[in-house]
């Protein structure tokens, strides 16, 4: 319990530390949208939080493309979930496309709860958590246990702040695996790092979820046992509460927003295995899925 409550402070701390850049990098524009009244195309752009996680380039750019056809500016800011959030928390940012919710991303939802709002749902049910390539004999994360030197004595995982990265931690603490060391990278860090791994067929424990092209690539499974830290999420794209009326026609688009997992999946292989640019993929997604366009647009 002592360990849990010292996580959550850090994790408070951390973001208000994290803040003061977050505020001198970013102008408040929330003055001049009031003295521009909501949805004026000539207004700012419209902003979308940008993490380093495939899943949030793929939606992003096509929903940005989809705003530009229908008149307006768009823009975007890098940086991890819990800027993010604060970005959206003070109005900096627009919108993100890639809120893991209601178990991956608790911990910041819980921070920002009463100023943000689900927008829309862009896909359901999706797993996460630890993965190993199939040819790796644990099957559970109790199979790991006392067993580092028969795998790996790492986990792969992603930044300091993700959500997965928190309950990784909290689940090593429960199950006792100080043996293991947690390391922290980006999303491209954790691939290159585990096709390495794979390439060898040696054994290697890294984080997995879908949508994401590893799982067109190689031969994974999910560990058992790590269904009560790692539940399915849907993913949301997420917003502060009075979008609605600062940008009432791009909230209503947004609103009709949804992908398929599997058209996400397709464009991230496209992208990793053909160097096709994610911009190319986007636009041909928008070009097959003219209904869905339409649809959002508000043209049916």
């Amino acid at each position: 319990m002592f360990t849990s409550l010292k996580k959550k402070i850090i994790l408070v701390l951390g973001v208000l530390l994290l803040s003061t850049v977050f505020l001198f990098a970013c102008t408040d524009t929330s003055e001049e949208a009031d003295n521009g009244g909501g949805d004026a195309k000539s207004d700012e752009p419209i902003v979308f939080g940008m993490s380093n996680w495939s899943s949030t380039r793929v939606p992003t750019d096509i929903i940005r493309l989809i705003l530009e056809e229908a008149g307006y500016e768009t823009d975007e800011t890098h940086a991890d979930q819990p800027l993010i959030f604060m970005g959206l928390d003070n109005e900096n940012i627009d919108f993100f496309m890639d809120a893991w919710l209601p178990h991956t991303e608790e911990h910041l939802w819980d921070l920002y709860e009463e100023s943000l709002i689900k927008v829309a749902t862009s896909y359901e049910d999706v797993p996460l958590g630890w993965v190993v390539p199939t040819y790796v004999d644990a099957d559970s994360i109790d199979d790991l246990v006392g067993n580092s030197d028969q795998y790996t004595d790492q986990i792969i995982g992603l930044s300091p702040g993700s959500g997965m990265t928190d309950t990784s931690l909290r689940m090593m603490d429960d199950y006792g695996l100080e043996e293991y060391e947690y390391v922290s990278s980006s999303e491209s860090a954790m691939m290159a790092n585990a096709v390495r791994f794979i390439e060898r067929e040696e054994p290697v424990i890294f984080l997995g979820w879908r949508p994401h092209s590893m799982f067109t690539q190689f031969d994974l499974k999910f560990l058992d046992g790590q269904e009560d830290y790692f539940k399915s999420d849907n993913v949301y794209v997420i917003s502060y509460d009075g979008i609605q009326e600062k940008h009432p026609e791009v909230y209503d688009m947004l609103s009709r927003w949804s992908i398929d997992v599997e058209d996400l999946e397709e464009i991230m292989y496209q992208h990793e295995e053909n160097e096709v640019p994610f911009i190319e993929l986007a636009e041909e997604w928008i070009e097959n899925n003219r209904d869905k366009v339409d649809y959002i647009l508000g043209n049916e």
